[in-house]
């Protein structure tokens, strides 16, 4: 008689635990999610509305009124800046905590000792880093959607605007953080080192600054200089430019150009399969 397929899947949930369990026991999980709890309280709390049949007629931060009128904001218009506002903090400041968080686990994966009692179990080396990967992904997403989530759960109700598409710009934190996650765990597996691999994948975010501003700094190089900027726009994940797709879909706005994502998704691909080839390589 064949065996049922959950149990192929028993290995597989256990090392995903096993991996939000070491997260929570060395404090990450907890301390990422004490800060995202003071920022529901702040904007639960600091902010405060005046709503009359449906249009702000005042509002208070932390007990203050902002200088100017808010009489020509619309409550559309307010939700609309702090979800943007929420969704660029939690993509640039939230990923690279996130990164710098998790960025351990990738090394003490290989740990001797650690390593050898995960290879023992009946499970494969491919199934096992992908296991370990899934657990990251897994608290991350649970981290974002707590405090994104959060955030328009408290607006919608402040404010009776519940704008449905600022949720997909959770998604796309925690689709770009799995890319550069890739990173770390491809330079993990290859060198040991967490500080290598958060250097590479920090340097990788900044250097997408860079890339971003390839209209105005392309007429200053050379045709060789050109050239290989544009490879290099073409190779490196655009983390910057997918930043302006998560905001534009917090303030409502129409996205139309997919690239820099579907770009930085393919060189994730491609960081997570070298990942496996060598971790399928490596003499343990």
């Amino acid at each position: 008689m064949p065996n049922p397929p959950y149990r192929y899947m028993q290995p597989t949930l256990g090392l995903i635990y096993l991996t939000f369990r070491e997260l929570w026991t060395k404090k990450i999980v907890l301390g990422l999610f004490i800060i995202s709890s003071l920022i529901l309280m702040m904007v639960a709390f600091a902010l405060n509305l005046d709503v009359v049949d449906g249009s702000l007629a005042g509002l208070r931060l932390f007990g203050q009124t902002p200088d100017g009128p808010v009489e020509g904001l619309s409550l559309e218009q307010l939700v609309f800046g702090i979800e943007s506002a929420v969704a660029g903090a939690t993509y640039w400041i939230g990923i690279l905590l996130a990164l710098f968080a998790t960025a351990p686990l990738s090394v003490s994966l290989l740990e001797r000792g650690h390593i050898d009692l995960l290879l023992s179990k009946p499970i494969g080396r491919t199934p096992l880093l992908l296991s370990h990967i899934a657990g990251v992904w897994v608290a991350v997403s649970v981290l974002a959607l707590y405090l994104m989530g959060g955030v328009w759960l408290i607006l919608s109700i402040k404010t009776g605007v519940w704008h449905l598409p600022f949720l997909l710009s959770i998604g796309l934190v925690v689709l770009m953080f799995g890319v550069m996650y890739g990173v770390v765990a491809l330079m993990g597996v290859w060198t040991e080192s967490t500080a290598l691999a958060l250097i590479v994948s920090y340097g990788l975010i900044f250097a997408s600054i860079v890339l971003a501003a390839s209209d105005a700094i392309l007429d200053t190089l050379g045709m060789v200089g050109s050239t290989a900027f544009v490879a290099l726009y073409h190779i490196m994940p655009n983390f910057a430019e997918v930043s302006g797709l998560a905001a534009r879909l917090a303030r409502a706005e129409s996205a139309t150009d997919w690239y820099p994502l579907f770009s930085a998704v393919a060189f994730g691909a491609v960081a997570y399969g070298l990942a496996l080839w060598i971790f399928n390589r490596r003499d343990f």
